[in-house]
């Protein structure tokens, strides 16, 4: 679980977050969407610790992040994997070299148990059989199921994806939200989301949080989004002829 209270966060004149507070769940599905600029990206960037809050506090599992050593920190960062919105693999490197890399950098297994690791969180991600080739020779699925081997190659406690289906087509962005989804409740992670992609919203969204210039505007789950009043939410989840359809589909099953 991960604690938000009252996060505060400016770069010069610019306010960016403005007093957030939530809580995101261990073993589920956490969400955050906006518009560009509402403030996502520094948030998860102040989950990670890469951004210290100039007021307000962070705390995972109750470990307050600033409040911990620089080695307690350093710990925790290594409970927490990342799937970053372009992948970032090493072009250099195979597959498995980029599975592996984590494991390289962080723990003393041999070359062998590293092999090990990442062969089993490839196959996880059902990757069998690309070990041996290059980002270049794989689809844009294929590197992001790489990327999500490689952010739970260490067994984190928390998983940080920013915008894990851009410009994936929308068959390929189902497949990586399930995966993702699927994951978190296997090894009962904290996941955190960001996105505005609202299928995503309405595939995987357990919890969601939704961020407008700054500020928590409203917060709840997939189901909920259809029935509130927030006219910041409605503008931005039915600014789509069909999502509109989907929430007037909703309301007269429900009557």
């Amino acid at each position: 679980m991960i604690e938000v209270k009252n996060v505060h966060k400016s770069f010069g004149d610019a306010y960016i977050l403005k007093g957030i507070s939530t809580v995101f769940d261990k073993g589920k599905t956490n969400l955050v969407i906006g518009q560009s600029g509402s403030g996502k990206t520094v948030l998860i960037k102040c989950l990670l610790g890469l951004f210290s809050p100039d007021k307000g506090s962070i705390s995972h599992d109750g470990k307050i992040y600033s409040q911990l050593s620089p080695k307690e920190q350093r710990n925790l960062r290594q409970d927490m994997g990342m799937v970053f919105q372009g992948s970032a693999l090493f072009d250099s490197m195979t597959v498995e070299g980029n599975v592996m890399f984590p494991l390289e950098m962080f723990t003393k297994q041999s070359q062998s148990e590293m092999r090990d690791r990442a062969d089993f969180v490839l196959k996880r991600v059902n990757l069998d059989d690309a070990h041996k080739k290059y980002p270049s020779e794989i689809s844009g699925g294929m590197q992001k199921r790489v990327a999500i081997a490689r952010a739970i190659v260490m067994n984190p406690k928390y998983l940080f994806c920013d915008e894990p289906n851009s410009g994936l087509d929308p068959r390929t962005a189902i497949i990586i939200d399930n995966l993702i989804q699927e994951i978190t409740k296997e090894y009962d992670i904290t996941t955190v989301v960001n996105t505005h992609d609202m299928n995503s919203v309405m595939e995987i969204g357990e919890k969601i949080v939704f961020l407008k210039n700054g500020i928590k505007e409203w917060e709840g789950t997939k189901d909920e989004i259809f029935k509130t009043d927030n006219e910041a939410v409605t503008n931005f989840v039915y600014s789509s002829e069909l999502f509109k359809k989907v929430r007037q589909m909703y309301i007269e099953e429900r009557n």
